[in-house]
């Protein structure tokens, strides 16, 4: 193998690993809050009107997202007592500065998410992308009055750069690199950065867009996968994410199943419901 972002690891030889206060395993949610250029192409409910502009039924179908979905979302997490990580578009603090007040006021979580969903981070220089982050992290920053410690690329895009950049702002996580369930250290050249489990199978926007899934079938299969790690994880602490777009699962007909989902996975005992921050920072402890 030859990545050096990261050190190949096999399951069966790892160190039992314990999670905090017993748990044997965690399950997180991040939903992205995003910022989509009206005037270029974006995730589309239908390619076929992606190269207007302006678009009125994909972004429209965006928009509905931070006015309507994220909302009826985050109260179902609220009632189910399970916190929210948001994956955070600085764009969006300027853009939305109302949506940003209403998740300081609900306790989000921030995970920087780039400047927006059209801005790939390929095809730049070290010194340009260190500028485009540092500009990204004193944005969000300013808007939430918190620090972002965990990164998820625009599209999960990254150079080979990006963890050294993140690194030496302070971040201790990244998403992108959905390669285990379990965190797993990442080697950079200052500080230390974990990779927290993420997903690209169990994320509405491959479910639902990409195979067309019914809601009935998301929740079927949000439990089988979070089943099947919980089994796993009487020998070893897994970790789980769930990834959402609220312009997907927000909307009503969708939500409803994903409602149905967290109440039966809140009825297992020894679940530590938290955020990619909360166990970015247990894994790092943990490191020597």
């Amino acid at each position: 193998m030859n990545n050096e972002l990261y050190d190949f690891s096999m399951l069966p030889r790892r160190p039992h690993l314990q999670l905090p206060n017993g748990a044997r395993m965690a399950f997180w949610v991040g939903v992205a809050v995003e910022h989509y250029f009206i005037d270029r192409p974006g995730m589309s409910i239908t390619p076929g009107s992606a190269s207007f502009v302006p678009d009125p039924l994909n972004a429209g179908w965006r928009d509905y997202g931070l006015r309507v979905g994220i909302w009826r979302m985050s109260d179902i997490f609220q009632q189910h007592g399970v916190p929210m990580t948001a994956l955070l578009n600085s764009d969006v603090c300027k853009h939305y500065p109302d949506v940003i007040a209403e998740g300081v006021r609900r306790k989000w979580e921030w995970v920087a998410h780039g400047h927006n969903n059209n801005l790939i981070h390929q095809g730049v220089s070290v010194d340009e992308e260190r500028k485009l982050l540092q500009e990204m992290h004193a944005t969000i920053r300013g808007a939430t009055g918190s620090d972002p410690k965990g990164w998820i690329g625009p599209y999960l895009s990254e150079t080979f750069e990006t963890p050294n950049l993140l690194a030496e702002l302070g971040y201790n996580h990244i998403l992108d690199w959905c390669a285990d369930d379990q965190p797993f250290p990442m080697n950079v050249k200052t500080g230390k950065m974990v990779s927290v489990p993420y997903s690209i199978e169990i994320n509405d926007a491959t479910l639902f867009l990409g195979r067309n899934l019914a809601g009935r079938d998301f929740e079927d299969l949000i439990v089988d996968q979070f089943e099947t790690l919980y089994a796993e994880s009487a020998n070893s602490a897994r970790v789980m994410a769930l990834g959402l777009h609220p312009f997907i699962t927000g909307q009503p007909f969708r939500s409803k199943y994903l409602e149905r989902a967290i109440a039966r996975i809140k009825k297992h005992e020894g679940v530590w419901f938290t955020t990619s921050g909360a166990i970015a920072d247990w894994y790092v402890a943990q490191l020597k």
